[in-house]
């Protein structure tokens, strides 16, 4: 996502030197911290960060490897829990003592992970249209992905510069924009401006990279601490979701004390960008009602 001349841009460092992009709008506390899925460099919140930033301070960052963020200095550093590790990276860099961690997709898993490893710096959760864990078991409602994956990923260790042209090339294409419109989105809701940066961020991705990352997502599994989360929570879910199946956000729901839950009407996937308003308000209402309202920062 394109920061706004509005916005204040930063790098964070890493703990192995690697760079990592933040960028903040907005004040008050606690600050609203934005963690993508992965392949992600911000299209999801295109909408919602100004809507957030509006009445509180709004910070967005990229994953290692992603979008403005360096490749990681330490190639071997790109598990699911080197991005928890990073998101206090960048806390710390942004002066946060203690934010409410939003996720979308895999940064559901990043964002739990945060409060499974340190609780003091996790005010409340927003839980947006993604999986507690395991995410292959269930995309579109079976595990063929996850059966799938071991091939493709050994293809693209063995074959990285064919992988390489692959995503260059193919992804930032009219045919999978045209199958992603018409096969995972709402196109009644979702317009051509807003996918097309998602495919362009993904195009610029090192394969390899990717695959490692998912990987460790596929078998992460943070099923044990739902129970555990002592913070106030909206778990958001999309009606149409098939890379995280409804019933997933339901489970989550059931699972963490005093949750609550919205389920996006006719939403999918990128319900942020399919019902922008509705989850603004809602999430606005959550922290005004739970944590009372934004403090200026001083």
């Amino acid at each position: 996502m394109t920061p706004e001349p509005s916005d204040s841009v930063h790098f964070a460092s890493a703990r192995d030197g690697t760079r990592l992009f933040w960028r903040d709008a907005g004040a008050g506390d606690p600050p609203i911290v934005l963690s993508d899925g992965i392949g992600c460099a911000g299209f999801i919140w295109k909408r919602l960060f100004p809507a957030l930033a509006g009445g509180r301070r709004v910070l967005h960052w990229n994953y290692r490897g992603h979008g403005r963020s360096e490749r990681p200095r330490d190639p071997d550093r790109i598990s699911l829990l080197d991005c928890v590790d990073d998101l206090f990276r960048v806390l710390d860099d942004a002066g946060i003592d203690r934010a409410v961690l939003a996720g979308h997709s895999m940064g559901v898993q990043v964002s739990l992970e945060a409060h499974r490893r340190d609780r003091s710096r996790v005010a409340a959760l927003a839980l947006v249209c993604g999986s507690y864990g395991r995410p292959l078991d269930t995309f579109h409602g079976n595990d063929l992905l996850a059966r799938a994956f071991p091939y493709a990923r050994r293809l693209v260790d063995r074959f990285p510069g064919a992988a390489r042209f692959t995503f260059e090339k193919l992804v930032p294409t009219e045919l999978l924009f045209q199958y992603g419109r018409y096969l995972e989105v709402n196109r009644r809701l979702v317009r051509r401006q807003d996918l097309l940066p998602y495919l362009a961020d993904l195009s610029q991705i090192d394969p390899v990279l990717f695959v490692k990352l998912l990987a460790t997502a596929s078998v992460h599994d943070a099923s044990d601490h739902l129970p555990q989360v002592d913070v106030p929570t909206l778990v958001v879910a999309g009606e149409h979701d098939t890379f995280t199946p409804m019933w997933l956000s339901l489970h989550m729901h059931a699972c963490i004390p005093g949750s609550e839950l919205l389920v996006l009407p006719g939403g999918t996937h990128v319900g942020p960008l399919e019902r922008p308003e509705l989850l603004a308000e809602r999430m606005e209402r959550f922290l005004r009602e739970r944590l009372g309202g934004a403090r200026a920062a001083c």
